[in-house]
């Protein structure tokens, strides 16, 4: 393993800060745009991802496609169990490929010149290891090319063969991972600043360990290098990449999370927290009725009676005792966007083909959407009816949501992501009388309304319109999502999971995950410990004359990704003087590609993903001998998760 390293960065980092002048230095704590901007000016200023095993492996990490051989299915035999088939269609296998990354990468590396370093450490573990994004075990790559993916080796529609980074998190990485480093240095949780084991295994064939769960002291041991590792029944292993920080630079972190009186708290920004929720929470207590892993939900046991890891005769039946490698989330839009645009690129020229997984990708739709079913519970009641007579009535509907899930209800990377509630009031006749929080799928437009409710996080910029307030929106009102910049959190109404609790002995104020701008009770007085349902109580004004009965109906949906950040994305490549990404990335390899943006900027890429009507949508030629366009896949459509009615007496 190799061990945290100090880089020559550091010391040119410390030249031209001398270099600086006084007003530039000063002004460092409130315009970090600036600052890195003129650091970047000399290439590698800051080293953003500076703990953790380094670039420079001496033992390779294996492409997936390796691992397939035997861990793959046997025809139609272990699609549904096996770790290839089950991983392989996954946004965890995909990571690199995903068109929503690479458009907020550009924005990030505009905002911070470099950082992407930094993201595609988590996205593109095996780019990034073996040296083809910014460092190369040593020294550096072109910082503005590799920050941005242009290093890269493959291409999208490529398999996960020995050439190609264009995967995501690869067997051969989570497999090695340890909980201690050089030294007996300690596990890390965010960041991906983790632990690699780059040495001989004292098990198999003398190669390096592949780390799991079964020890084969007694049975059939697997054909290669092994180690039993309890770190891998863990969920601080999966905390690794799932609580995000702002960058912890060699210089410190990048920003700190400012309060909503500007206050500078010292804390890093906390950028997504699901680890952290899940720590906080009940289902983290080994002794409470709902103690789970993150492996519990996000990699459950199948329970085939058939179910086995491996495709080789003669390896141990594993019902109920074989973590099935799907780790879905809520997910469902971007897997049928890869399934599409890379799973068979046979027909376009110079194309590789396309990496398959058309069932895979299927199959990780349909686990996603079973995973938001069991997320929540919904109920509906009357509070209370005033008939229409001659004049206005009057109706009060509750809806009650409870989270159901292990963290916070929606979870993980905030930008753009969403849940809400859309409640229609209907008459004896179906006619609509009220609705609240309305979606139009045509526009993709949601209507937030004085009683809407949206549940969501929204990370701002602090007085960046010199508002002296946490700010989401630019100068002229329109959305920002500035990742890689964003120091305050104007929102976070997200509902609690089971027990959780936001102070802890590190964070007594509960900084990091406590919620903005929304109350949540306390279950007991004085306990710290906050409810995991959201009420919801709506006044809706009933017109003279509707017949009644009246019944309510509370919907409620997730989206991956809102219309305001899809064209966010797209509107800050125009405004930012991107380039295509086959000209941005002239001469890395195998450009220019004839998938994927081309010569399009990714932002514009995705957005045409998001705009174009989809396959089931009537399309119509120009004219009787024209082309119709190429489909799409939906404006991002909001997924229903649960659904409850109420209807009146009378």
């Amino acid at each position: 393993m190799l061990p945290s390293r100090p880089t020559a960065v550091l010391r040119f980092l410390l030249g031209v800060l001398a270099a600086l002048p006084a007003a530039a230095l000063a002004a460092a704590a409130d315009n970090w745009l600036g600052v890195a901007h003129q650091l970047a000016a000399g290439g590698a200023a800051v080293d953003f991802t500076p703990h953790g095993t380094q670039p420079g492996l001496f033992y390779d990490l294996d492409p997936t496609n390796d691992c397939a051989g035997c861990h793959g299915a046997s025809g139609s035999i272990g699609k549904d169990f096996r770790p290839f088939p089950t991983w392989s269609g996954s946004m965890m296998a995909n990571a690199t490929r995903d068109p929503v990354f690479f458009a907020a990468l550009d924005v990030a590396n505009k905002d911070v010149p470099g950082v992407g370093d930094y993201c595609l450490r988590c996205h593109s573990s095996r780019g990034w290891y073996r040296g083809h994004v910014v460092k190369t075990g040593g020294t550096a790559n072109d910082v503005t090319l590799g920050a941005a993916g242009c290093l890269l080796t493959g291409s999208y529609d490529w398999e996960d063969t020995l050439d190609n980074d264009y995967s995501g998190l690869p067997c051969h990485y989570c497999h090695r991972l340890t909980d201690s480093g050089p030294g007996g240095a300690a596990a890390m949780i965010g960041n991906a600043n983790a632990w690699v084991d780059d040495e001989a295994c004292s098990e198999g064939d003398g190669s390096v360990c592949r780390r799991g769960p079964y020890d084969y002291a007694v049975g059939s041991p697997p054909p290669h290098a092994w180690k039993y590792s309890e770190y891998h029944t863990e969920s601080r292993l999966c905390g690794l990449c799932h609580d995000v920080t702002t960058p912890d630079t060699d210089q410190g972190p990048l920003k700190t999370l400012k309060l909503a009186d500007g206050t500078d708290s010292g804390r890093p920004f906390p950028i997504e927290r699901t680890y952290s929720e899940w720590l906080q929470s009940d289902y983290a207590v080994p002794s409470s009725p709902v103690a789970a892993t993150c492996q519990s939900c996000h990699m459950k046991d199948s329970e085939d009676p058939d179910a086995t890891a491996c495709n080789v005769p003669g390896y141990p039946n594993r019902s109920g005792n074989l973590p099935v490698h799907a780790f879905t989330g809520g997910n469902t839009w971007v897997p049928g966007i890869l399934k599409g645009e890379y799973s068979d690129t046979s027909s376009i020229p110079g194309a590789f083909g396309g990496v398959g997984r058309q069932d895979a990708f299927d199959q990780t739709v349909a686990w996603a959407r079973e995973t938001l079913a069991q997320a929540a519970a919904v109920e509906t009641t009357i509070a209370g009816y005033t008939p229409p007579g001659s004049g206005a009535g009057s109706l009060q509907v509750r809806v009650k949501v409870t989270n159901l899930s292990g963290h916070k209800l929606p979870t993980g990377y905030a930008e753009g992501r969403r849940m809400w509630l859309n409640l229609q009031v209907k008459d004896a006749t179906g006619r609509l009388v009220f609705e609240s929080a309305a979606y139009d799928p045509a526009s993709g437009v949601l209507t937030v309304d004085a009683q809407a409710r949206v549940y969501e996080a929204l990370q701002g910029i602090w007085n960046h319109n010199g508002s002296g307030a946490c700010d989401v929106v630019d100068g002229s009102g329109q959305p920002m999502f500035h990742f890689a910049l964003n120091d305050c959190v104007a929102k976070d109404n997200r509902i609690p999971p089971l027990g959780f609790r936001p102070a802890t002995a590190a964070d007594p104020n509960g900084y990091d995950t406590r919620p903005v701008g929304a109350t949540y009770a306390q279950t007991a007085p004085g306990s710290g410990i906050l409810v995991n349902y959201d009420t919801v109580d709506y006044a809706v004004p009933v017109p003279a004359g509707t017949p009644g009965p009246l019944t309510a109906t509370a919907r409620l949906y997730y989206q991956t990704s809102s219309k305001e950040y899809i064209e966010f994305l797209r509107d800050e490549a125009v405004r930012n003087g991107t380039q295509g990404e086959n000209a941005m990335c002239s001469g890395g390899p195998n450009r220019p590609f004839v998938v994927g943006p081309q010569e399009r900027t990714r932002g514009q890429y995705l957005y045409e993903l998001w705009s174009r009507p989809s396959a089931t949508e009537r399309i119509f030629a120009d004219g009787f001998d024209g082309t119709a366009p190429p489909a799409g896949y939906g404006k991002s459509p909001p997924e229903l998760m649960q659904v409850a009615s109420a209807t009146t007496g009378s």
